[in-house]
């Protein structure tokens, strides 16, 4: 039997109008799909009532994969395709695979070659990096910053001088409850004339998205706590 297609599905960053942010072709392939594999059950649904599915929801089948899915069980979860059905790919918000934990299915996928087809759709870290006036032409996500005041405080050291040593914007998030205390450690710790972009709720009716040196956010608080944000940092020319 011929294997399915793995579809990556992008999905919303924030609340709003679906057709705003996911183009009408995806969301025409999604609404034919019955098998999803998926972070979060709940929010997934969630996702999928907006986009108006063929098969009822309740008929739906969702697939669980999180950080807490162990190596050996993620063949399980392309049981479906290898029986001939065509499956998506859901991650908690924007892409697949991206900053997240689907990316170890999708590996597996390709080494039982399963066709994967990426579907186009918002994706924060781009967004932001678009947005920032920043060096787009080398850059690197390093998703979450230690925990730890005195770790934390090290690494972005580290970040500053090897985004001046190779001109390349750094990118990295936090929990967005920790938004305030790593901005902080941003202004306590970097050059004034390093600049420091800020994105917030992306494509959402409360966006915003700030490009200043650190001598100027050290004026000015940006309204981020508990909202899902993206900072870049950039010491280079």
């Amino acid at each position: 039997m011929e294997s399915g297609l793995l579809y990556l599905i992008p999905t919303t960053l924030g609340e709003g109008d679906i057709a705003n942010v996911i183009p009408e072709n995806v969301r025409k392939i999604t609404s034919t799909l019955d098998t999803f594999i998926v972070e979060h059950p709940k929010t997934a649904r969630q996702f999928l009532k907006q986009i108006g599915t063929i098969t009822p929801l309740q008929n739906l089948q969702l697939l669980t994969l999180d950080e807490h899915t162990k190596a050996d069980q993620l063949l399980a979860l392309l049981e479906p395709v290898f029986a001939g059905k065509n499956v998506g790919l859901i991650s908690e918000a924007g892409c697949p695979a991206v900053a997240d934990p689907g990316a170890n299915l999708v590996r597996l996928a390709h080494e039982r070659n399963i066709k994967v087809i990426p579907l186009v759709g918002p994706s924060s870290i781009l967004l932001s990096l678009m947005a920032s006036g920043l060096n787009g032409q080398r850059f690197a996500f390093h998703g979450y910053l230690p925990v730890d005041k005195s770790d934390r405080g090290q690494k972005i050291k580290e970040l500053e001088a090897e985004s001046k040593k190779l001109d390349k914007t750094q990118i990295f998030i936090e929990t967005p409850y920790r938004n305030l205390q790593l901005f902080e450690a941003l202004t306590q710790t970097c050059d004034k004339h390093t600049r420091l972009c800020i994105a917030t709720d992306i494509t959402t009716a409360g966006e915003t998205i700030l490009t200043k040196k650190i001598a100027d956010w050290k004026k000015q608080t940006p309204d981020i706590q508990k909202k899902p944000s993206i900072f870049l940092l950039y010491n280079g020319q």
